[in-house]
């Protein structure tokens, strides 16, 4: 029976990419060795990082302002590191608190300099995104998560403001369009939407390195890992090689236009289920629902097993929502295709007529 992967992460990745990427275990580009095996410094494996960089300007549109880096430890890292490179001791930056992972980058931030909580969604367990807040306009950055995998909430509109922003794009981004000038930094784990679990990608405006006036561990400087071109010590070969497998499908798409329409047609097919379904409500409230990560839950909360086995025996898996929200997640990301999300939403129309 075919699975249906609508775990949240690690996700599901494009066929094709999981083709070549196996191929690549065997033999990578005909070096006799597996990409598992090759030196960072060969030749092969330096294509590689300059094709995945190539790609993700392209995909972005980014100018000569902004550098792209892969680095490793996850989002998580970029909590600290981000304010570490960013903010001095006596700025002051601005956040949007909408979940577990901004939570986590506030905590982080304090260390490094002051930090400003202009709005939060706490209050109602995180299920919208607050609007109408105001943003000093002295703040270095604001910091942002656009897409909340936990609670199933996206930021659609960004905020009217000339503060730059910190992005955690995480589980959304090559999804849909940006406009690049708006943000100082950008960063994302890879295992949502663009490759495996092991690198994550760093795109940062140069001019506002070097000026904070603290001494920055040399590993934890994206001026080291700019100057060495993602190489200062050994990369994780491995998922960057698959990730930019997955830029390359995308951009043989069409690109995210191409995407960012698709995914919108998904997740439209499945939130009209939800909506006409007497069994399902949605827990995010409605403009605010991801286009990544569809949460939901049923008006009658005894019938949870049953639904998740019927879905099960129908292929899909990784459906159960996370335990701050409960319910189900189905995460329809970039390589979701729109048939599985079509075979969820049979089951759902099936377990009504049953019900």
């Amino acid at each position: 029976m075919k699975k249906h992967n609508f775990y949240a992460g690690p996700a599901i990745l494009p066929a094709p990419v999981l083709s070549q990427a196996a191929q690549a275990v065997q033999e990578f580009v005909g070096s006799g060795l597996s990409i598992l095996e090759v030196s960072h410094r060969s030749a092969g494996f330096v294509a590689v990082l300059e094709e995945i960089e190539s790609l993700v300007k392209e995909l972005f549109n980014i100018g000569s302002d902004h550098k792209v880096m892969f680095l490793t430890g996850g989002a998580s890292s970029q909590f600290y590191m981000s304010a570490m490179n960013l903010l001095a001791s006596n700025e002051s930056a601005a956040f949007l608190d909408t979940g577990a992972w901004s939570t986590k980058s506030i905590k982080e931030a304090k260390l490094f300099g002051n930090v400003n909580v202009v709005a939060s969604s706490s209050d109602k367990n995180y299920n919208y995104i607050p609007k109408g807040y105001s943003i000093p306009e002295d703040s270095k950055y604001l910091h942002l998560t656009s897409n909340n995998t936990i609670f199933g909430t996206q930021i659609h509109s960004w905020p009217d403001t000339k503060v730059p922003f910190v992005c955690d794009m995480s589980s959304d981004i090559f999804s849909r369009s940006i406009d690049i000038n708006k943000f100082s930094l950008i960063y994302a784990g890879a295992q949502k939407n663009t490759g495996p679990a092991g690198v994550t990608l760093a795109i940062v405006r140069e001019d506002l390195l070097g000026k904070t006036e603290r001494q920055i561990p040399t590993m934890l400087d994206y001026r080291t890992h700019i100057a060495k071109k993602s190489s200062f010590n050994t990369p994780p070969v491995y998922p960057i090689y698959v990730s930019m497998l997955t830029l390359r499908w995308l951009k043989d798409l069409g690109g995210i236009s191409v995407i960012e329409s698709k995914n919108n047609e998904k997740a439209k097919l499945i939130y009209d289920e939800i909506d006409r379904n007497p069994l399902f409500k949605g827990a995010a409230e409605t403009e605010d629902r991801s286009l990544m990560n569809v949460t939901f839950v049923m008006e009658d909360d005894t019938l949870n097993d049953a639904f998740l086995a019927a879905a099960g025996e129908a292929g899909c898996i990784g459906i159960k929502g996370h335990r701050s929200v409960g319910g189900f997640r189905a995460s329809i990301y970039n390589a979701m295709p729109k048939d599985s999300v079509q075979v969820l939403v049979d089951v759902m129309k099936e377990f009504e007529r049953k019900a």
